[in-house]
């Protein structure tokens, strides 16, 4: 079978991709070079590729093909990397199921017999590497949308610090949490792409710059006894007894490796959530404002815009511009939107003052020998729900999605870099989140990579 035709069976099984390149097989045989020579990649459909539309999952902009290539996409090209297609998401990003798309909801290779989610929003891309399509995917992660769908389907997540990686040609949701991630089934792929990805870009303007970036030091476990985090802010009752014991036991396993168990506490967390859906929707109602017919999105001369916009919008994106509106408005304003970003400053600060290593945006390199290396925590409250469980769910209350992301929003709103790694139970597989000081990536992967390899 031809990696083409490996692609489109796994296509109509899962619904993993939003187009497909024809020629991928050609380019394969081509002699390519660079440090990603032949890794083949897939990405997700709110990055911007020129020989691809980018549609966002979205009626709005089903036939939208960009001039130029996100940054992203550029320097893995440049390196040698195969772009093989596009991955569903939910539209514009928004959602924990990837069920939210305009091409159907995309299902869960690891559950070959079952209707599973993927999880959301990059659970395209998710799919596709625990499908074992392809050797990398890109995601973006706004608030766990890519650590969420690697828990749910057995693979690596790694959302890196904020702004590390360019966000420079990726359609944005809300731009002070976006961050550009890889997903795969090794670390090591992961660690070799995110080199290549790390780099100052000027046309991002959120780019760390390289001063900045030169500061950070490059911390390996070697033989060094971390200090690890149990933060007791992370056990909320909506926590299945599953994913309670996965965390205890992924704990114990630190614990035997000669790793010394810290508590710690982050009062904040417990806000951290309702204050992310107050300032994530205020700032996708204002980057969706440009979606009017006439600037982007499909026209139509005989509808008004808001009919253009309450047709190209599917309901949960309607429903976070509402909301999103609403927390800008002048009765609003200062009741919740001011006061989550007050508690987005407390949790930043929290999270400074339990890690070992100082916030490089501090202006300097210290070290708290008190302070912990990472805090472990549970990425998901439960396995990856069936699909029907999924919809059930969401007719329900409209809520029960937004509580998926209680475990992965702290870190987004701090900026830290965080990883899931797969962690076997009798449960099935779930995903164990790591998660660090703000830069200490390459410490986030190392403590990763081992923790991997001694459970194979």
């Amino acid at each position: 079978m031809s990696f083409l035709s490996g692609l489109k069976a796994a296509q109509l099984k899962y619904n993993i991709f939003t187009s497909i390149r024809e020629n991928v097989d050609a380019e394969l045989l081509q002699a390519l070079s660079g440090k990603l020579k032949k890794v083949t990649v897939a990405i997700k459909d709110n990055i911007v590729t020129k020989e691809d539309k980018t549609t966002c999952s979205s009626q709005i902009l089903a036939d939208y093909e960009s001039p130029f290539d996100a940054t992203v996409v550029r320097l893995l090209k440049e390196q040698g990397a195969v772009v093989v297609g596009k991955t569903n998401l939910d539209e514009f990003g928004m959602g924990s199921g990837t069920t939210h798309s305009h091409f159907g909801p995309t299902l869960n290779p690891l559950y070959p017999d079952e209707a599973r989610i993927s999880g959301g929003s990059s659970g395209g891309s998710a799919a596709a590497v625990s499908a074992g399509l392809v050797d990398v995917a890109l995601g973006t992660d706004t608030g766990g949308s890519i650590r969420l769908p690697a828990s749910y389907t057995g693979v690596v997540g790694f959302k890196p610090t904020y702004s590390r990686i360019s966000r420079w040609g990726v359609v944005p949701y809300a731009q002070s949490l976006d961050t550009v991630g890889l997903l795969s089934r090794d670390v090591s792929i992961i660690r070799q792409v995110f080199t290549e990805l790390d780099k100052y870009d000027p046309n991002d303007p959120t780019s760390l710059a390289g001063d900045i970036r030169e500061t950070i030091p490059k911390r390996t476990v070697t033989s060094q006894r971390l200090r690890i985090g149990v933060c007791e802010q992370f056990n909320v009752k909506e926590l299945s007894q599953p994913m309670r014991n996965a965390w205890i036991s992924s704990l114990e396993r630190f614990s035997k490796d000669g790793h010394e168990l810290v508590p710690v506490s982050i009062p904040s967390i417990k806000h951290a959530l309702s204050a992310y859906y107050v300032l994530a929707p205020a700032e996708a109602a204002s980057n969706l404002s440009r979606y009017d017919g006439v600037r982007y999105g499909f026209r139509n001369y005989d509808k008004s815009y808001g009919t253009t916009r309450s047709t190209g919008f599917g309901s949960e994106v309607q429903k976070r511009i509402m909301l999103g509106n609403f927390n800008l408005s002048s009765e609003a304003y200062s009741n919740h939107f001011l006061k989550a970003q007050r508690v987005r400053r407390l949790i930043c600060d929290e999270f400074n003052e339990v890690f070992k290593l100082s916030n490089p945006l501090d202006g300097k390199t210290s070290f708290n020998d008190l302070g912990i290396d990472l805090i472990v925590t549970p990425t998901s409250t439960s396995k990856a729900p069936t699909l029907e469980k999924f919809r059930l769910s969401q007719n329900d209350n409209g809520v029960t999605e937004y509580v998926d992301d209680v475990m992965t929003v702290p870190a987004s709103l701090a900026g830290l870099p965080s990883i899931v790694v797969p962690w076997n139970t009798d449960n099935g597989v779930c995903g164990i989140q790591l998660t660090g000081q703000f830069g200490d990536d390459n410490l986030v992967l190392d403590v990763a990579e081992t923790f991997m390899a001694r459970e194979e």
